[in-house]
């Protein structure tokens, strides 16, 4: 199975990243975690993105806050797909980092979930590799039918 690549701006980003990893956890699938940044550490940023698919990555997560160019620098030297993570700061709560994750020029694409949505991200970084893999997919489909039982459950218990 290919790997997740997840990359965080900042060590103040991993109490959102952990969801992503969690996730990742929870269906088995191989994953990685590093500090790079788009400004700070261009070139070890560079040199992982370039690299990824050759190391075993099937899909990158970029989370990172505030001018939030890391998925794009990711995106920019690899056609992996990369999932973007804005996460929320003091500033904007997000919104800068929302706006710099979504809005990339065209050829160079950029998912992007939720201000601070790391589960997601891991779940669509789940989906992509369950693209060629059945036994990924057939256990998304039990996450799916499992979340529809819990809400399901809850309105059977509802008393208004």
């Amino acid at each position: 199975m290919k790997k997740v690549g997840i990359i965080m701006g900042s060590d103040s980003d991993l109490p959102i990243v952990s969801k992503a990893v969690d996730m990742l956890k929870s269906f088995d699938v191989p994953y990685e975690v590093h500090i790079f940044s788009a400004h700070r550490t261009p070139v070890e940023a560079r040199d992982f993105s370039v690299n990824a698919r050759a190391n075993g990555f099937g899909a990158i997560i970029a989370a990172a806050g505030m001018a939030a160019h890391l998925a794009g620098a990711i995106a920019a030297n690899t056609t992996l797909p990369v999932i973007g993570i804005p996460c929320k700061s003091s500033v904007l709560d997000g919104m800068d980092a929302l706006l710099s994750t979504v809005q990339m020029p065209t050829g160079i694409p950029v998912a992007t979930v939720a201000i601070n949505g790391a589960g997601n991200a891991a779940l669509l970084a789940i989906q992509i590799l369950a693209v060629e893999d059945k036994e990924l997919a057939a256990r998304l489909d039990e996450k799916r039918k499992t979340d529809a039982a819990a809400v399901l459950k809850k309105d059977a218990e509802l008393e208004i």
